[in-house]
């Protein structure tokens, strides 16, 4: 695997390296042992699949506050998202975001350790989001970034055709 630090300290685009014949390919898509070596201490304990059936869906921007903060290891399955991390974590990166193309074709990934919000955006329909999670989910604690927040000025490649109301409609940050 390759890592390459993106915009946003600690958050990673994970690169595999397959190996292919006329089989198809296999690539390692997380050991913890490369992720040490990068200097990344996570253990996934939780999978989840996101499935998104239309183009142009969004989901997020969401993230746990505080104490039930989660660090997670993104990755498009199935299809192409535009992958947003949001950094809202005190200090001077507060507020920054950048953002990933994830393509199951490549078989991409992206870090985002604890204090940072994520949402995306599908690029295809069809488009399924593995999210390998640092910690249990614990419900009740869930927060979130409105899409287009203008504290935040997040820019998306279209706009958004499906989303949840819940999305659509959090409160401006400031």
């Amino acid at each position: 695997m390759r890592f390459t630090e993106l915009a946003l300290p600690g958050v990673f685009l994970v690169e595999a390296e397959p190996h292919a014949d006329d089989r198809g390919a296999f690539a390692r898509l997380y050991c913890p042992d490369e992720f040490a070596a990068a200097g990344i201490g996570f253990t996934p304990c939780q999978v989840n699949l996101s499935r998104n059936t239309a183009l142009h869906t969004l989901r997020g921007m969401h993230y746990q506050p505080g104490d039930k903060a989660e660090a997670k290891l993104v990755r498009c399955t199935a299809g192409r998202v535009w992958d947003v991390a949001l950094d809202l974590r005190d200090g001077e990166g507060f507020g920054r975001w950048c953002a990933v193309e994830l393509d199951a074709g490549a078989m991409n990934a992206v870090f985002l350790p604890e204090g940072i919000a994520h949402g995306f955006l599908t690029l295809t329909p069809g488009a399924d989001v593995l999210y390998q999670m640092g910690r249990m989910f614990e419900p009740g604690f869930g927060a979130g970034v409105r899409w287009n927040d203008p504290a935040f000025g997040i820019e998306w490649p279209a706009e958004p055709a499906v989303m949840s109301e819940r999305d659509a409609t959090w409160a401006d940050w400031a």
